[in-house]
């Protein structure tokens, strides 16, 4: 839940959020559907054209894109990307290449820690959390 919540936080604040998988998975698609995900984009274990058909199809420079992973199958997204992340429990050669290495491991949390880095730096998530602080 706190993921989900990074990521509607996230499109909030006018960013565009996506998934990138190499598998299919069906609660997958349900979950992204239910987040209404900008992109959702599976069975595509080659990352890297993957990527780059989202970057021409959206009109997108890489440099513009922050991205999560946490295996090899990332590392070519990842090193293109503008801005890349690693939860804790990521392989070694990822944690070693990314910009930022999260706290929490993948599945537990990562997603919301890494949307809240992001608009902390926007300096944008005081705003975007005012309303959940705000007594009656």
């Amino acid at each position: 839940m706190r993921d989900g919540l990074g990521l509607k936080l996230a499109q909030k604040a006018g960013l565009k959020v996506g998934i990138l998988s190499g598998r299919i998975s069906e609660a997958l698609r349900y979950r992204a559907g239910e987040l209404a995900v900008d992109a959702l984009v599976m069975d595509r274990s080659d990352k890297k054209p993957a990527f780059e058909e989202l970057l021409a199809t959206r009109k997108i420079k890489p440099d513009r894109i922050a991205y999560m992973g946490d295996d090899l199958l990332d590392l070519p997204v990842l090193l293109r990307c503008g801005l890349s992340f690693a939860p804790a429990d990521a392989v070694a050669e990822v944690r070693e290449r990314v910009h930022r290495v999260l706290d929490r491991p993948g599945g537990r949390g990562a997603v919301r820690e890494m949307c809240e880095l992001v608009l902390r730096a926007r300096e944008q998530w005081d705003h975007l959390i005012a309303p959940y602080l705000a007594h009656d």
